[in-house]
C-alpha cells in the first residue's frame, strides 16, 4: 500500500470558472521524492496543498496510510504529514529557534523537548548557525533550509514543499535538492514542485503536469515524457 494516494482529484476556483485540477491521480510510496512538474497556473500548488491536507477537493479522495486525509483524518497534517511554508508569524518569536518552538508549543510539546527538538531539526538541515538569526533577515536558501527544519519538527512521515528553489541562488540549489534527496533516503517520502528544469535534482520521478491534468512521467535521466498509461502497465 502506498503511503499517500490521491484517486481522481478534482478542483475549481473561482465559482467553477477555473479548473485547478482535473481527474489526477498519483501516489507516494516511503522513502520516494517526487516532483511535479508544470507552468504556472499547471494546478501544481493545489495538487501539494491537497496532498498536504491543506485543501479539500471537490471530488476523488485523498488516503495517507490508509485512511482518508479528506475527512477524519485531516489532523495528519503538522503530524504525519509535514507542509513547509516559508512565511514568519511576529506573534511566534523574532529568532529562527523562537519560530521553530512555537509550533511545538502549540502541540502541546513540552518545552525543552520542544527546543531539542527544533536543535536537532536545525543540524540535520545544516541550518544550526542561523538558530539566532531574525527569521526576517535569512537568505533565500536559509529560508528554504529553515522551513523545512520547521517542518521536521514534527518527525513527518510524508514532507510536503512546493517550490524549494524558487528564488534560491543557481550555486545554492543543488544542496537544496541533495537535502530532500538525503531525506527521502532516510526513509520519509518527498513531495514537491518545480517550474524549472533543474529542480530534477534527485527526484524518482517527474510528474508533468499541465493545466489541470498530469500528461506524463519523467525519468529521473531526464529523459522524454512517457505516456502515463503504459507507466501503470508496466508496474502491474
Amino acid at each position: 500500500m502506498a503511503l499517500l494516494e490521491l484517486e481522481r482529484i478534482g478542483k475549481r476556483y473561482k465559482h467553477g470558472a477555473r479548473v485547478a485540477l482535473n481527474d489526477v491521480s498519483m501516489e507516494i510510496q516511503a522513502g520516494e521524492m517526487i516532483v511535479v512538474w508544470g507552468e504556472r497556473q499547471s494546478g501544481r500548488s493545489t495538487l501539494l496543498r491537497i496532498a498536504a491536507g491543506i485543501e479539500t477537493p471537490d471530488t476523488g479522495t485523498v488516503r495517507f496510510d490508509g485512511g482518508d486525509l479528506t475527512t477524519r483524518d485531516r489532523k495528519k497534517l503538522g503530524e504525519d504529514v509535514g507542509y513547509c511554508r516559508r512565511d514568519f508569524r511576529r506573534r511566534q518569536g523574532p529568532t529562527v529557534l523562537d519560530q521553530l518552538i512555537a509550533g511545538q508549543l502549540g502541540r502541546r510539546v513540552p518545552q525543552p523537548v520542544a527546543l531539542a527538538h527544533a536543535w536537532g531539526a536545525l543540524e540535520r538541515v545544516q541550518a544550526s548557525p542561523c538558530a539566532e538569526f531574525p527569521a526576517t533577515e535569512l537568505k533565500t536558501d536559509e529560508t528554504v533550509r529553515v522551513a523545512i527544519a520547521r517542518a521536521l519538527t514534527c518527525s513527518p512521515r510524508l514532507l510536503v514543499i512546493d517550490e524549494p528553489t524558487l528564488g534560491v541562488e543557481l550555486l545554492d540549489r543543488d544542496g537544496i535538492l541533495k537535502l530532500l534527496r538525503s531525506l527521502a533516503d532516510d526513509g520519509m517520502a518527498i513531495l514537491s514542485s518545480t517550474g524549472e528544469g533543474t529542480g530534477f535534482l534527485g527526484a524518482d520521478r517527474v510528474l508533468a503536469l499541465d493545466k489541470g491534468k498530469l500528461e506524463g512521467e519523467l525519468t529521473p535521466d531526464l529523459a522524454p515524457v512517457s505516456d502515463l498509461t503504459r507507466h501503470r502497465q508496466a508496474r502491474g
